[in-house]
């Protein structure tokens, strides 16, 4: 007696397999939107996930801050992830899918730059910089200033306007004109706090940080990286700080004043090989 074998039905275009790693995230993210999918994430709308593109973002910035090369892997995964399933909810909604984010910035991409996709001769990364603008404008920005976002960290926003007035011209020629305004800033500042009118002390505190960004962009400095650098500094140190005085039996709150900076001068010192 010969035996029927069953021969395995020929998958459909729509149930074909993923062929790469991104295509499985799609899959995945179409799973947990679906009607069996994940309670928490059908819950999701574009306003609801908009903390969490932001932690994101911060927490890929960290491990770029620590170097850290197997976080950052981690990291992007999860940025990825939240490019993606903001996608998939406009995909639901009819409006756009992951393909049409694709396509938009490779489209982007080959119209901002001439120099490598057409004829338009650049030489340098500055150059560059002032035809993006140019191209910009063509796009439809009305502004020099348009597309900056109003909610970066203030210092981040400043930097990126500045840079983008410079690209029309609108910009010190020389960095002594630049360390001068920052001189004429802080006497503006000190003059107000004699006064002590806090709404100019606002005011002038302001110009006073705005001047000094001009001057990271003259020194290549970005200014939100250099304090965000200088703030962890000081968690470690004052960290260590809390720590000698626990050797010492002591809190913060017991000790003086010079007690701890004389503890902070050492780390300072211990740090630079001085002891």
């Amino acid at each position: 007696m010969q035996v029927e074998r069953k021969t395995e039905p020929k998958m459909t275009e729509e149930k074909k397999l993923p062929t790469t790693p991104f295509e499985k995230l799609i899959g995945i993210m179409e799973k947990l939107r679906s009607d069996g999918g994940c309670p928490w994430d059908r819950k999701q709308t574009h306003r609801s996930l908009r903390q969490y593109l932001l932690e994101e973002t911060y927490e890929v910035l960290e491990t770029l801050d620590k170097n850290d090369v197997s976080a950052l892997k981690e990291e992007l995964g999860d940025l990825l992830l939240q490019v993606v399933f903001h996608a998939q909810i406009a995909s639901e909604n009819h409006e756009f899918d992951i393909n049409d984010v694709m396509n938009s910035i490779n489209k982007k991409l080959i119209f901002r730059h001439p120099n490598v996709f057409g004829d338009v001769e650049i030489k340098t990364a500055e150059e560059q910089t002032v035809n993006w603008e140019k191209l910009k404008k063509k796009e439809g920005r009305g502004s020099t200033i348009s597309g900056v976002p109003k909610e970066l960290p203030a210092l981040l926003r400043a930097h990126r306007i500045q840079a983008k007035v410079a690209t029309v011209g609108f910009d010190w020629s020389e960095i002594k004109d630049v360390w001068a305004k920052v001189d004429e800033e802080m006497a503006e500042l000190k003059e107000a706090t004699q006064l002590k009118d806090q709404q100019k002390i606002d005011e002038e505190m302001g110009d006073l940080l705005f001047s000094l960004v001009n001057l990271s962009r003259f020194l290549h400095t970005n200014p939100e990286d250099a304090l965000r650098q200088t703030i962890e500094k000081f968690n470690d140190r004052f960290q260590k700080v809390e720590t000698e005085l626990k050797k010492r039996g002591k809190n913060p709150d017991e000790s003086t004043l010079k007690e701890m900076d004389e503890i902070w001068e050492d780390i300072k010192k211990e740090r630079n090989g001085l002891i």
